[in-house]
């Protein structure tokens, strides 16, 4: 493979030719349901991605230019806030879901507790709990154009996620540089041929449609905040995403998502509300 190493504040972009985008990455099982409606879904979803690479307004790239999207840089500005509200997070972090518990369709690439996650909101579905422990994140996330996932992303020592491609071409991914331990060598993202590097209070955007693969192979927990939001697309194109999105919130692969994590939600916070109500031992 011949990849350019770069870090995220050294970033191609818009104006590098782009590189073919292919829907489906060999070795990978294809996410599938056997509902008529999911698979009639997913043949518009073909369609309309296809529609997407002729009608962005920002390029097809695998990464961005982070001066394609300036609002990036204050939100790099806030991101000592975040961590301080990620740090209180991480005391429970044993307890925190693995991706596949939440999202049971990751477990195609993930299995293992390796990659934890702490939801705040996704495709119209919001944390009321976990948003409100983390308010300052909240209010900086929202500020995010288009905003459509936004959570802690925790890889664990030893994780590595296997070369994949996301589910849909009309959303970019942000990842915010939260806890990184200073091994470059062990720890970085491949997005097409393109090896990035995570820096705390660093922002680096990409498209998940390309082909990708991460990995953390030091001894220390990796976390970013991890954005999904809405490309810049022209007409007709975005008025197909905004229908496409509409409709996506009811498919089985929302539904289940909402329905583990409320149920993963409600532990987590009876478990807290237990200690807090702990009566202390007397002698």
């Amino acid at each position: 493979m011949n990849a350019i190493d770069q870090t995220v504040t050294n970033q191609t972009g818009p104006h590098k030719p782009a590189a073919q985008q292919s829907f489906g990455t060999d070795g990978i099982k294809p996410m599938s349901r056997p509902s008529l409606t999911t698979r009639a879904i997913m043949s518009v979803v073909a369609w309309v991605e296809r529609l997407n690479l002729r009608c962005s307004k920002v390029g097809n790239p695998p990464v961005y230019d982070l001066a394609t999207f300036p609002w990036a840089y204050q939100i790099e500005r806030e991101w000592q806030a975040i961590r301080t509200e990620l740090d209180h997070v991480l005391t429970r972090k044993n307890e925190l879901p693995a991706f596949s518990d939440i999202s049971t369709d990751v477990a195609t690439i993930s299995t293992d507790q390796g990659w934890k996650t702490f939801f705040l909101t996704g495709y119209g579905n919001t944390s009321a709990r976990n948003t409100a422990l983390c308010p300052e994140t909240w209010r900086i996330v929202q500020t995010i154009p288009g905003l459509r996932t936004a959570m802690f992303s925790i890889f664990e020592p030893g994780k590595h996620l296997p070369a994949h491609r996301g589910p849909y071409n009309g959303v970019l991914r942000l990842h915010l540089g939260l806890k990184v331990p200073p091994h470059p060598d062990k720890i970085a993202i491949r997005v097409d041929t393109e090896i990035c590097h995570w820096q705390e209070g660093r922002a680096l955007i990409f498209d998940d449609a390309f082909e990708h693969e991460a990995w953390n192979h030091s001894d220390e927990t990796r976390v970013v905040l991890f954005v999904d939001f809405d490309k810049p697309l022209r007409f007709p194109a975005n008025l197909f995403h905004k229908a496409l999105l509409s409709i996506a919130i009811f498919t089985p692969f929302i539904r289940e998502g909402v329905e583990n994590h409320s149920a993963w939600e409600k532990k987590f916070y009876a478990e807290a509300e237990a200690l807090r109500n702990a009566k202390p031992v007397t002698h």
